[in-house]
């Protein structure tokens, strides 16, 4: 039998959001309002599809710094592709059928390119992805010249405020998305190699894992998750944007680490980076209720993500699945 100690160890952070809301519901005014939980809904949505997405990056102790020039490059392609300004449908449904496919192919090709570098031309993922942020993000103001792209589909736009049994899509989409990241982690043996490689790259290899297949298979899911958040981003915005999700990185990198996934790899849960993701949520949101500047919201959560990477640190590294 598992002891409470364990218990609550192992799930401390889903404890802290909890405390959190009922202290800032208490204190923050407008907080436990109902259109504030609607953005709270809102914002955390196209969050935890990104930090799930990081997550299988950082669980094989890599990183995926490229996120946001993803999200960007997917709005662009996605709002070229479906806006009526182009043309090039003109039924709605296939405009954006075709306008999601093309978002989610541009993630998982930049994912592809960013996995095959770190691979076969044995990069350092942070100075892969950070040239690839670099790249895309420069390549997305450059195609668009830094313009936005409107006149989206309504099918499209409407999305995320239409309910299916009381819950927007968007809820859905999240849903689905953690579950099949959920099954690939705990299902299947690419979730024990994902584990395993993060762990102990040598002893990985010399038991048969695919080293290779499996880091690019990780920057690919990153990848299509980024363009998954970015098609919700676009969708709210209502607009293709080249400088779209600029400034989730942190929050997203935040949400993980926060989360309890180690930065060194092989531990971490699925469950841990939604409660991350979650707090990172309501931490923006009820810093901005209260008035703070963007800088010192900046600030602040800086030195919480701070802190918990110091903290974990210094917890003891084990092989623990999602």
């Amino acid at each position: 039998m598992v002891s409470i100690k364990y218990y609550l160890s192992q799930n401390s952070i889903v404890g802290v959001c909890i405390l959190y809301y009922v202290l800032m519901a208490l204190v923050v005014p407008g907080f436990f309002g109902a259109n504030n939980t609607w953005n709270l809904v809102y914002n955390f949505i196209p969050l935890l599809i990104l930090a799930i997405g990081q997550t299988f990056v950082i669980l094989t102790a890599g990183i995926d710094l490229s996120i946001t020039s993803i999200v960007a490059v997917a709005s662009v392609v996605g709002g070229y592709l479906m806006s009526a300004d182009s043309g090039l449908f003109s039924s709605p449904l296939i405009t954006v059928l075709v306008g999601i496919t093309g978002m989610v192919l541009a993630g998982a090709i930049i994912g592809l390119i960013n996995g095959i570098a770190v691979t076969r031309l044995r990069m350092p993922a942070f100075m892969v992805t950070l040239t690839s942020l670099m790249f895309f993000s420069g390549l997305a103001i450059w195609l668009t010249q830094s313009k936005s792209i409107y006149n989206l589909p309504t099918l499209l736009v409407d999305a995320p405020y239409k309910t299916l049994l009381g819950l927007p899509y968007p809820v859905y989409l999240a849903g689905l998305v953690y579950l099949v990241s959920y099954l690939i982690l705990n299902k299947t043996l690419v979730g024990e190699w994902i584990y395993a490689v993060g762990t102990n790259v040598k002893t990985s290899w010399l038991s048969g894992v695919n080293i290779t297949s499996t880091i690019v298979f990780v920057y690919i899911i990153s990848g299509v998750c980024a363009s998954l958040g970015a098609m919700i981003y676009t969708a709210r915005l209502e607009t293709g944007s080249p400088v779209m999700g600029q400034n989730v990185l942190l929050d997203v990198i935040g949400a993980v680490i926060i989360g309890g996934t180690s930065l060194f790899g092989g531990k971490g849960k699925l469950q841990w980076t939604a409660a991350g993701a979650l707090l990172m949520t309501m931490l923006d949101n009820s810093l901005n209720l209260l008035g703070m500047s963007f800088f010192l919201i900046m600030i602040v959560k800086g030195a919480i993500i701070l802190l918990t990477a110091l903290f974990n640190q210094y917890q003891p590294k084990s092989l623990v699945h999602a």
